[in-house]
């Protein structure tokens, strides 16, 4: 047993002798462990709550395949104008009502595929103009796809939802009306806002933050072209469902030849994930400095306890203690210093960290999963580690000292 070992006593009697040298040493430890668990915690903890928001977003996007010639490119996500340089889209650009019904034959069972019409137009509110881009879409899927942070959806064709930039630019509000098209041309069509939606900022579904999100039927009556979407889109119900839906689609439209062109919301998470990686282990290295500056002061804790202890050496060595001995005495007090400054550190981080993803992440639902709390080991590893590293070459050098030469320091 490692406790009956007299080098571990004689160890454990050293710390004990230089107590407040010993504390300060492994208070360093301490630091360092924290910093690396804290940061390593939020990092995981921001990276989960990312993760889990945008597995809510797990969206396909299908729109027409892009020949060239005709009439330009649709723009996704509906959040620009039917057509990225022309002022009408033809028909070989458009989704078919016979494309859309095979797509929600492929995708329905893995969760809820909707069409989207878009069009940027002109509105005015009494004396002001502007722009914002106008969506038509079924309105049995409106509750289902977007939430609301005031009002209620649209029930009739002439209601409408809105997006927060339009609230702030033109100070709309619930039962606000405007007048959609360009009155010099003489075609407008005067809707009521009855719902205002949050926020969503960039998604690769529906833009909405400067939208104006009415039924198909308001759409077409002021547009025309029923049956011809600009874009459809599945809200797969699981993330890891996606690749598997888009291979699908791809395998049965594009069977022929390339009639669709299909993206999902894997690579925007990937990216995410990966920069929020990256951040994290950034963030880490600079509080690792910490256990670098702990390792220093180890190391020379560790060399001023060789230097006081040169007569002990030499009795040692004297009497038959061989120098693997001396070097695993020396490593036991540096490991003391390690396991007392990580077990302590490893304590702390539990409180601070869970302090630090509150203030930084907003919330810690995920603080006890798996991801997060395993950086607490990590960071007490890395740790005592270091303290053992630090220990090596005075205990190398202890180990190595003439026992004559040993015998006669003072």
């Amino acid at each position: 047993m490692i406790g009956k070992d007299i080098l571990f006593r004689l160890s454990v009697r050293s710390v004990r002798l230089h107590l407040l040298r010993s504390i300060l040493a492994a208070l360093g430890i301490v630091i360092g462990v924290v910093a690396i668990a804290a940061m390593g915690m939020m990092g995981a903890n921001m990276t989960l709550s990312v993760t889990e928001d945008l597995s809510k977003m797990a969206n396909i996007l299908v729109v027409r395949a892009y020949t060239g010639g005709g009439g330009g490119f649709i723009g996704p996500g509906g959040g620009g104008s039917r057509v990225v340089g022309s002022s009408q889209a033809s028909d070989e650009e458009m989704i078919t009502e016979d494309q859309f019904r095979d797509i929600d034959r492929i995708a329905g069972s893995y969760g809820t595929v909707y069409y989207v019409y878009t069009q940027s137009d002109t509105i005015e509110i009494g004396d002001r103009r502007g722009r914002a881009t106008i969506i038509g879409l079924d309105p049995d899927v409106v509750p289902e796809i977007l939430e609301l942070a005031d009002g209620e959806y649209p029930k009739s064709t002439t209601s409408v939802v809105i997006g927060p930039r339009l609230v702030d630019r033109f100070a709309l509000k619930l039962g606000s009306k405007l007048d959609i098209g360009d009155p010099d041309e003489g075609t407008t069509t005067t809707v009521r806002v009855v719902g205002i939606l949050p926020e969503r900022g960039m998604t690769l579904d529906l833009n909405t933050d400067s939208a104006i999100i009415g039924s198909d039927k308001l759409y077409t009556g002021i547009y025309g072209g029923e049956g011809e979407y600009d874009q459809v889109t599945i809200a797969v119900d699981n993330l890891d469902e996606v690749a598997t839906v888009k291979e699908e689609i791809l395998a049965q439209l594009n069977r022929k030849e390339e009639e669709v062109t299909v993206q999902d919301s894997s690579r925007i998470l990937e990216s995410i994930t990966s920069t929020l990686s990256t951040m994290t282990s950034f963030v880490m290295a600079i509080a690792g400095i910490s256990l670098m500056v702990a390792a220093v002061s180890i190391f020379n804790v560790m060399m001023m306890s060789v230097t006081e202890r040169v007569r002990e050496i030499g009795i040692l060595r004297s009497i038959g203690t061989q120098k693997s001995d001396v070097r695993r005495m020396f490593l036991y007090e540096a490991s003391i210093l390690g396991l007392v400054g990580g077990g302590i550190g490893a304590v702390m981080s539990l409180v601070i960290g869970y302090m630090v993803v509150l203030g930084m992440v907003g919330t810690t639902e995920f603080f006890f999963a798996g991801e997060s709390l395993w950086y607490i080991p990590f960071a007490m590893a890395v740790g005592i580690t270091i303290c053992i590293i630090s220990g090596v070459y005075p205990a190398w050098q202890a180990s190595n000292l003439d026992p004559i030469e040993a015998l006669r320091a003072e």
